[in-house]
């Protein structure tokens, strides 16, 4: 498939923009992924049981574990105005840090309750960080479902760090989104070989890896919900590269093709170093190809990962796109995926719960992908569905991961076959 090819692009498409009501999990669920990510971190959610009970579940941690997270339950009395809330605050952080002084970042998580209570977790940030520094950083984000949804939380969460990092004059490359360990280790392997470097995470694995940040500094984003991140980078004088994001073997090595073109590396270089990942990612690929190639698919907003994904749906997997909609469209950042997808996929931004259901019931696609409020009913009314929760917790980034990527829509494909009886 080419670029130029007249029925590919979605640059200037119409994008239906919906307000009405919304299915999808709060920020506090990033939590669950950032958590793993960060060894040195602990991520405190001040909010109400219910964000307890809700991180708990998400991340399946059992009650004697020691997880790198928790909830500051706001109590009756806190929320009748009967206490101190920052007092408690401050008390209970003490409490936190006396019995884990392994921690060296501390993140106080917005919710809901606290949101309107209006506690002003900026300015408890900032006195906890007086307390308890050069131990430990302190830092403050929503991930309040008034204000954010699923996976921006780690938007907000990166963003709130920027203003913090070192500054620096090198020339560095800073690759911001959080990845599993094994999809970051084969990220930094292929820049490696290109001669690219030296190269950060944003989120490091530890605080005393951070990246700093300068006018020399070049990033790239791996995940395509950081709009406010990127913004905060730029205006610590970080520049950009723009790229499709790196799902499949076509987005891959865009990306890999875009920091190469950006640091000067050659095409035979380049060639060398991609020729057999990508024939690993093409040949993986194919085994699905028989049960995608042709079918339709429909995408509710949840993850924000719908663009790109759709991209490589469409393109490497044959798939045809009729709806396609993303909590929040970051035209500049989608660009590129934009610029790949089909010509007459239908943009949607935001969410009218009901009125998406009547479009979905009209168009009855083969495969839809929705959050997992809506998938228990569609597929009891005989749809085909994928957890788009599953697309953030499974490794899909990169050519090592691109058959199991297009392994996870064409499952839910085989099993409706199945259960209607046809071959699988």
């Amino acid at each position: 498939m080419s670029l130029d090819s007249p029925t590919f692009g979605c640059t200037d498409s119409p994008v239906r923009r919906e307000r009405g009501q919304k299915a999808v999990f709060c920020g506090l669920t990033s939590i669950v992924w950032l958590h793993r990510k960060m060894q040195d971190a602990f991520f405190l959610v001040v909010g109400s049981r219910t964000c307890a009970h809700l991180l708990q579940a998400a991340a399946g941690v059992m009650i004697f574990a020691e997880p790198r997270f928790g909830t500051a339950v706001l109590e009756e009395q806190d929320l009748a105005g009967l206490a101190d809330a920052h007092k408690e605050l401050d008390r209970e952080v003490a409490k936190l840090l006396e019995r884990r002084p392994d921690i060296r970042q501390l993140f106080l998580v917005g919710s809901c309750p606290s949101e309107v209570l209006k506690l002003d977790l900026d300015r408890a940030a900032e006195r906890l960080s007086g307390l308890h520094a050069p131990h430990v950083r302190v830092y403050s984000y929503t991930g309040s479902g008034l204000d954010t949804t699923f996976t921006q939380g780690e938007d907000t969460c990166l963003a709130a760090m920027v203003p913090t990092l070192d500054a620096t004059d090198a020339a560095e490359l800073v690759v911001v989104g959080a990845l599993p360990d094994v999809v970051e280790d084969q990220c930094l392997s292929l820049l490696t070989q290109l001669g690219v470097g030296p190269v950060r995470m944003l989120p490091a694995r530890r605080s005393d890896i951070e990246p700093a940040v300068g006018p020399n500094t070049r990033f790239i984003l791996a995940q395509p919900f950081l709009g406010e991140t990127s913004g905060a980078l730029e205006r610590r004088g970080a520049k950009r590269i723009s790229a499709p994001f790196p799902f499949g073997e076509e987005g891959t090595t865009l990306w890999l093709r875009a920091v190469a073109d950006a640091y000067g590396v050659s095409a035979e270089k380049f060639e060398a170093v991609t020729a057999a990942p990508r024939a690993r990612a093409k040949k993986a690929i194919a085994a699905h190809l028989e049960t995608l190639s042709g079918k339709s698919l429909f995408m509710f907003p949840d993850s924000q990962l719908e663009i790109p994904l759709a991209r490589f749906l469409a393109r490497e997997c044959g798939m045809k796109t009729t709806e396609i909609a993303t909590p929040f469209l970051h035209k500049a950042i989608m660009a590129p995926d934009l610029a790949l997808l089909p010509s007459n996929t239908a943009l949607t931004e935001g969410q009218d719960l009901e009125a998406q259901l009547d479009r979905h019931e009209a168009i009855n696609p083969d495969l839809t992908v929705c959050g997992l409020g809506l998938a228990n009913p569609l597929e009891a009314k005989g749809h085909a569905t994928k957890w788009a929760i599953e697309l953030v917790f499974t490794p899909v980034h990169f050519y090592e991961q691109a058959g199991d990527l297009a392994g996870l829509f064409s499952r839910p494909l085989r099993r409706r076959a199945l259960l209607n009886g046809g071959a699988a």
